[in-house]
């Protein structure tokens, strides 16, 4: 009889090296992030149902104050220009002026895109601020500055809209300072909510976010 040797063994595949492995975990790691890259995406895409009208309406609404001029100006009145609003007052002894030569600066930085905003500077300080006080403050900053007053109520009625914090601070001698927010809010010329800008954001993403607000609506 004769004797027939077993089939060798099948050639088994080498092993993989430590950085074979390695590499392996890092693609995959790479197309798990673009999956859920995508996912993200996708799903940032898909907002719902008026989020949007929502992110509009966050901040602002209806008010009535009076300019360093007299007149009356309302939230409807603005209606028709960008603008961009911050809360504040007059002897603020650096976030105040401070913002408001930002906002001069950057509206020379935006070229002649800089004359379709308006600037707003409120003041939550009715007991010092008079409007004629208001007026000589905001010509400090060599660009036209919508300066706004108005009694407790009004005050409290437009803080409310744009949820602004402010307190009054008591210091030495009996007088007093506030503390406020220091966020300036841009509105587009429909009058909805766009965005903020920090104090601690550079000019060029302030510039960016002005161009927003004036392109959008």
């Amino acid at each position: 009889m004769d004797v027939i040797d077993p089939p060798p063994p099948a050639p088994q595949p080498p092993a993989p090296s430590p950085l074979g492995r390695l590499r392996l975990a890092l693609w995959a790691l790479v197309l798990i992030a673009a999956f859920g890259g995508g996912a993200l995406y996708f799903a940032s895409r898909q907002k719902p149902p008026g989020a949007a009208d929502a992110y509009a309406s966050a901040y602002g609404g209806s008010f009535a104050m009076t300019n360093q001029a007299g007149r009356t100006v309302t939230d409807k009145s603005l209606h028709g220009r960008p603008y961009a609003i911050f809360f504040g007052f007059t002897r603020c002894p650096d976030v105040c002026p401070t913002t408001l030569n930002r906002m001069a600066q950057l509206r020379k930085k935006l070229g002649a895109d800089g004359d379709k905003f308006d600037i707003v500077f409120v003041s939550v300080d009715p007991e010092h601020d008079k409007r004629e006080d208001i007026g000589r403050y905001v010509e400090l900053f060599g660009t036209p500055i919508i300066g706004l007053t108005g009694t407790d109520a009004q005050i409290e009625r437009i803080v409310k809209a744009f949820r602004i914090y402010y307190a009054k601070v008591p210091i030495e001698g009996g007088d007093y300072t506030i503390d406020h927010t220091a966020s300036i809010f841009l509105i587009d010329r429909e009058g909805s909510f766009v965005t903020t800008i920090d104090h601690q954001e550079g000019d060029d993403v302030a510039a960016e976010k002005l161009k927003r607000a004036i392109t959008q609506a």
